[in-house]
């Protein structure tokens, strides 16, 4: 069987390299470009079963690299890396047939990972020593109780021992329909309002939906990694009921009707 071949192109020669170090380990064929002009004209001399690209490159924009390449090699899956997301690259980049669309920086395993769940289109099980390192970041359906309150469109929430609440979404909800991608927490929101969005999703079908807290309070803590924590879960993986927490609060009044 051929070795898999994968483009990865990033304006940074460390993070060419380092994927290349990475990848090469697993016995993947791994060339590097670090400008998008030269990334197309690789395209379209040369086949890639995954082709790896930056957002902000120093000649053409990213997302323009990732219509090029789908036009040239339509079979090849695109994964974007940025240290700069933003809902509308995520949702342009998707539109446009992103497999996958991820923050730097990430780690050897996660970019393992990633390339991984790219070739097994038969469903890709997480090794248990690549899930530990989001265990912080995963709500396991074990803890749910009676105390738990379900509110719409799959979110959730529930009172921890210290008092405060934790608000979350069943990723279930959306995973069974092929259409979670992305989540957009909003920035500096020092409130929970009961009833208002709080966070907004990029769906499969290139829609933005939004979450509505269920209960109004101060917001103690946010997932930060709860894209990276998307990206690790297996869509073709979903008994062990993958539940990620959104935001912590210290509740004001009582949950929504």
């Amino acid at each position: 069987m051929d070795k898999q071949r994968i483009l990865v192109l990033d304006d940074d020669p460390v993070i060419g390299l380092s994927c290349k170090r990475i990848l090469g380990a697993e016995g993947y064929v791994v060339s590097t470009a670090t400008r998008g002009e030269e990334a197309i004209k690789r395209l379209s001399n040369e086949e890639f079963d995954l082709f790896i690209s930056d957002i902000r490159l120093p000649d053409i924009y990213g997302i323009e690299v990732l219509q090029e390449a789908k036009i040239i090699q339509p079979k090849t899956d695109v994964v974007i890396i940025t240290g700069y997301p933003t809902l509308e690259d995520a949702k342009e980049a998707i539109r446009l047939g992103a497999f996958e669309y991820i923050e730097k920086p990430f780690t050897p395993d996660f970019m393992i990972n990633v390339a991984k769940k790219v070739f097994d289109k038969r469903g890709w099980i997480l090794r248990k020593a690549f899930i530990y390192q989001f265990r912080n970041y995963i709500t396991p359906l074990t803890e749910m109780d009676a105390k738990t309150i379900y509110y719409k469109e799959g979110t959730w929430a529930r009172p921890l021992r210290d008092g405060s609440w934790e608000i979350g979404f069943d990723v279930r909800h959306w995973f069974l329909s092929g259409q979670l991608l992305y989540i957009d927490l909003f920035k500096d929101m020092p409130l929970l309002s009961s009833g208002k969005p709080f966070a907004r999703l990029l769906t499969g079908d290139g829609q933005i939906r939004e979450l509505k807290a269920p209960m109004s309070g101060t917001i103690k803590e946010t997932n930060e990694k709860v894209n990276d924590t998307i990206c690790s879960l297996a869509r073709d993986y979903l008994s062990e009921g993958w539940l990620l927490w959104l935001v912590r609060v210290m509740p004001v009044i009582s949950v929504s009707d």
